[in-house]
């Protein structure tokens, strides 16, 4: 099997919880720098506690260290820390029959939810229009964060539902994988931020929208407008991103209302038929982020973890879902490294 590049999925955490930010903020940037010597950041997170009184210290580390450039969203880790990254790297020459534009930090400064999330979706067209790519055609990913989401998610739904109209993605055609969860940044007035990963280049056939009807329900049936996962082969390897992912029944419906146990194994249930959709299995999650409406169940929800998926490794956050009945979600992206004839490689 050809392949031209190894890629590496990083979560970075801090070795000691007990010091102060900026001590952690060195350790977790000196690990970024270390891992990623000799290779490409080809993504960059980073889930901070209080973005008010960090992100600029981290913007003008960053720039420090030479990184040009990062998502930043307040999500408190949950495991005692103040900073926490996940990295995705790259080593090796990427294939030049694509073009991979990772865009982070779309702000808007209307007046509301919808206003922002029509704004910034028009913002990142004219971005991909310079680089010849659109919404519609190459947008791959969306990740988009609510400044309290309980009482604003509900503009982002009308303004991204909107957009999509305009540019032709419906039902029919296809939406976007995506996540919809809280998440905030420094600047209250910013209500809605995005980042999104875009892939010029590849052809209708090489793009599986993953369903598993069994189990969970088109995204449409309830107003909303994304992906439930997104399969993109390339003749070396398959890449899955699963969209946010919780304890949803094919009807809509949200599963053990009240039970975070109960919640994350249908999750898992769920995430393990949307990755079957993709000829994928559990075992070939790289990375994984999972959110946490009440930072308390983090004790139950990390044991169950370790007891039933211990090959997983997620960063944990303290964010609660769009729906708040909803305890947990998680996304996730596999790599299956399979020999698919008739693609470029990656």
């Amino acid at each position: 099997m050809e392949t031209r590049i190894k890629e590496y999925h990083h979560i970075v955490r801090v070795s000691n919880p007990l010091t102060p930010f900026q001590e952690q903020l060195c350790d977790v940037l000196d690990k970024v720098v270390a891992l990623s010597e000799g290779r490409q950041i080809f993504f960059l997170r980073f889930f901070i506690s209080d973005a008010a009184n960090q992100q600029d210290a981290l913007v003008k580390a960053l720039e420090d260290k030479g990184i040009a450039a990062a998502s930043i969203i307040q999500q408190q880790p949950l495991d005692g820390s103040k900073i926490a990254a996940w990295l995705w790297t790259v080593e090796g020459e990427l294939n030049p029959a694509y073009e991979h534009k990772v865009t982070y930090g779309l702000v808007d400064d209307s007046c509301n939810s919808l206003e922002q999330m029509s704004a910034i979706f028009k913002d990142y067209e004219t971005e991909l229009r310079k680089d010849g790519m659109c919404v519609a055609d190459d947008c791959v990913r969306t990740w988009i964060f609510v400044r309290d989401v309980d009482t604003n998610y509900a503009g982002v739904v009308v303004g991204r539902r909107d957009y999509f109209d305009s540019v032709g993605l419906t039902p029919e055609t296809h939406y976007i994988a995506s996540t919809g969860i809280q998440g905030a940044h420094s600047d209250y007035r910013k209500v809605v931020v995005m980042d999104a990963y875009a892939v010029k280049g590849l052809l209708p056939e090489q793009i599986k929208y993953l369903q598993a009807t069994d189990y969970l329900n088109p995204t449409y049936e309830y107003g909303v407008t994304f992906e439930r996962g997104t399969s993109i082969t390339y003749g070396d390897r398959k890449h899955i991103f699963i969209s946010g992912t919780a304890s949803i029944d094919n009807k809509g419906r949200i599963m053990h209302e009240g039970d975070v146990r109960g919640q994350a194994l249908r999750m898992m249930e769920n995430i393990s038929a949307l990755l079957a959709d993709a000829d994928a299995c559990i075992d070939d999650i790289r990375s994984s982020i999972l959110y946490l409406r009440d930072a308390s169940d983090y004790a139950l929800v990390s044991s169950l973890f370790k007891e039933k998926w211990p090959m997983l490794d997620p960063v944990f956050v303290q964010a609660p879902v769009c729906r708040p009945g909803w305890l947990i979600e998680m996304e996730c992206i596999a790599i299956s490294l399979k020999n698919t004839d008739g693609f470029q490689i990656l």
